[in-house]
C-alpha cells in the first residue's frame, strides 16, 4: 500500500482585488480576489515554503527523493528540485527530477512518486508543486490566475490517505501553451477548447479510474479537481460523471480567494479536501492539460494523528490585500522604471556560493560546544567561517545548527527610502533567534509602518538577485503569519 502520509501549502500573503485590473484596463471584473506572489518570490521559494509545511515534524533526512512540478521555473536548463532539497535539508543520495510544461505536472509527479515508492526504489518521496503563472495584462487570464504552492510526503508508514488507484488518458490538443518566446500563457478559442479538451478529458479520466477500483459515483465523498475559467464547464463535468454538485470539494472557495495556481491547482484543493476528511472518505482527484490524470485515495485513521499545519485554510486568512494594481505591474516587471541613481550591484560570486550552499541555502550556522552559544553568519561580519565563540571565545569547537524554524524578534531596524529596491523603502533588521544568536536580515511581506522593536518574526526562502542567468536565493525574516 502507498499513499500520502503528510501534506503542506503556501499561499503568497499580497491579495489583489480583480475589480482593480479593471480599472486600469476596462472590461468586467470575476468577483473576489486573486493571490500575488510579492517580487522576490518565485515557483522555487513557494515550494520550498509548501514543502516545509509538510515536513512539520518529520525528519527530511528520511526521505529519498524529491519531485518538483511547475510551469512556471525560473531556468529553462537547470534542475530546480536538487535546489529545493538544500534549504530542506534533505540528503545528497536522493532522486530528484523537475516535471514541467504541463498543467497537470502537479498530479503526474505525485503518480510518479506513488509508482517509485511501491516498486521499492524509494521509501518515502516529497512532491511540491508550485505556479506563478502570467497572463497578459487586460486579459481574463490576469484575473483568473493565481500564485501557490503545494506538498505532499508519499510514503508507506503512517498513511493518512491510501491511494486506492490511478488512471491517465493523453490528448494532443493547444488548449493553454506558451513557447520558448512567450511571457505570457496563450490559450485557443474558449468553445473548442471546452468542447473538446476539458470537458472529454476529465470525464474519461474519471470514469476508468472509477472502473479500474469497481467504484461508483456514491462511493466518493469529494471530488477535487483544476477548474476551468468557465465555472459551468467545471461544473458540467462534474454532471456528466456522475456526481452532485455536493460532492465537489469547493473549487470557487480557492478560486474566489487565491485563483488558479497552475499545475499546483488540484493538489491544493486535495488538501484543502484533507483538512476537513474523516476516516473512511473517499477521495478523487483530477489533474486536466493535454489529456487528464485521475486517483482516488480513502482516508486512514491516521488523518487525526497529522500534527499542525498552515495547509490552506491559514494561509487563505493571513493576507495584505494590495492597495493599487501599478505594484502588481512593478513587481511582474511589466512596465519599465527609472534604474536607481545607485552603482550597479556586485556580480554573483558563482564559486562561494557554491562553497557556502549549507550556510547561504539551508541557513546552518554553529552552536558552540563548551557554552552552546548559537552563531549565524552571513557575510555582514566576516569573510570566513565562524572559528571562535562570541561568548566564551572557544576555538574551532562548535556543532552545526539550523536557523530555518527559528522564531526571531526584532532587535534593531532600519527604513532605507534611497535604497534600490523594487518596493521600497528597503526594510532591514536584526533580529535575535530564540535560543540565542543574532543577525542581519532583509524584512520581506511587512508594513513599513508596522515595523517595531520586538515584534516577532520568522524566517522564509525568498529570491535576492537576478544576475547573468541565475536566481540567487536566500532567507528573510518576515513578521509570523
Amino acid at each position: 500500500m502507498v499513499g500520502i502520509t503528510s501534506y503542506g501549502a503556501y499561499i503568497p500573503w499580497h491579495r489583489m482585488k480583480r475589480e482593480d485590473c479593471v480599472k486600469a484596463w476596462g472590461g468586467f471584473a470575476m468577483p473576489g480576489e486573486r493571490a500575488v506572489a510579492y517580487y522576490d518570490e518565485d515557483s522555487v521559494s513557494m515550494a520550498v515554503e509548501a514543502a516545509l509545511d509538510c515536513l512539520t515534524g518529520v525528519d527530511a533526512k528520511k526521505v529519498d527523493g524529491l519531485f518538483f512540478a511547475t510551469t512556471s521555473s525560473p531556468y529553462k536548463e537547470k534542475q530546480c528540485s536538487a535546489l529545493i532539497a538544500v534549504p530542506l535539508d534533505m540528503r545528497s543520495d536522493i532522486r530528484t527530477a523537475d516535471i514541467t510544461t504541463s498543467l497537470r505536472a502537479g498530479t503526474s509527479a505525485l503518480m510518479l512518486a506513488a509508482d517509485t515508492v511501491k516498486s521499492g526504489s524509494a521509501h518515502s518521496l516529497l512532491v511540491a508543486a508550485a505556479d506563478m503563472r502570467l497572463g497578459a495584462p487586460a486579459g481574463m487570464g490576469e484575473q483568473q490566475m493565481g500564485d501557490g504552492g503545494v506538498a505532499l510526503l508519499v510514503g508507506k508508514d503512517h498513511m493518512i490517505a491510501e491511494i486506492l488507484g490511478t488512471y491517465s488518458t493523453s490528448d494532443e490538443l493547444a488548449a493553454t501553451w506558451r513557447s520558448e518566446e512567450d511571457k505570457f500563457v496563450r490559450a485557443g478559442e474558449d468553445r473548442f477548447v471546452m468542447d473538446e479538451g476539458y470537458s472529454k478529458w476529465v470525464p474519461e479520466a474519471i470514469g476508468g479510474v472509477l472502473k479500474k477500483c469497481g467504484l461508483t459515483p456514491k462511493d466518493i465523498t469529494k471530488v477535487t479537481l483544476d477548474p476551468p475559467g468557465d465555472p459551468r464547464r467545471h461544473g458540467k463535468a462534474i454532471t456528466q460523471a456522475g456526481f452532485e454538485a455536493g460532492q465537489m470539494q469547493d473549487p470557487y472557495g480557492l478560486v474566489l480567494n487565491v485563483g488558479l495556481p497552475g499545475c499546483a491547482t488540484s493538489l491544493m484543493m486535495l488538501v484543502a479536501a484533507l483538512e476537513d476528511a474523516k476516516p473512511g472518505d473517499r477521495i478523487l482527484v483530477v489533474g486536466s492539460g493535454n489529456g487528464a490524470d485521475a486517483m482516488i485515495l480513502q482516508v486512514t485513521d491516521a488523518i487525526g494523528k497529522l500534527g499542525e499545519r498552515r495547509g490552506i485554510k491559514k494561509n487563505v486568512a493571513s493576507k495584505q490585500v494590495m492597495a493599487n494594481y501599478n505594484d502588481y505591474l512593478r513587481w511582474r516587471e511589466l512596465v519599465p522604471q527609472e534604474a536607481a541613481r545607485r552603482p550597479d550591484k556586485q556580480h554573483i560570486r558563482f564559486s562561494a556560493n557554491w562553497r557556502e550552499r549549507k550556510q547561504l541555502l539551508g541557513l546552518w550556522g554553529v552552536k558552540c560546544r563548551r557554552c552552546g552559544t548559537p552563531q549565524y553568519d552571513n557575510g555582514a561580519a566576516t569573510t570566513g567561517p565562524i572559528r571562535i565563540c562570541a561568548q566564551c571565545q572557544a576555538q574551532d569547537d562548535f556543532d552545526d545548527y539550523n536557523f530555518v524554524r527559528r522564531k526571531a524578534k526584532v532587535f534593531s531596524y532600519t527604513q532605507d527610502n534611497l535604497a534600490a529596491v523594487t518596493d521600497p523603502p528597503a526594510s532591514v533588521v536584526l533580529i535575535e533567534f530564540e535560543g540565542g544568536g543574532r543577525a542581519f536580515f532583509d524584512l520581506t511581506d511587512r508594513d513599513p509602518a508596522k515595523v517595531e522593536v520586538g515584534m516577532p518574526v520568522e524566517m522564509t526562502f525568498r529570491k535576492l538577485q537576478y544576475d547573468r542567468g541565475l536566481t540567487n536565493y536566500f532567507w528573510k525574516a518576515r513578521p509570523v503569519r
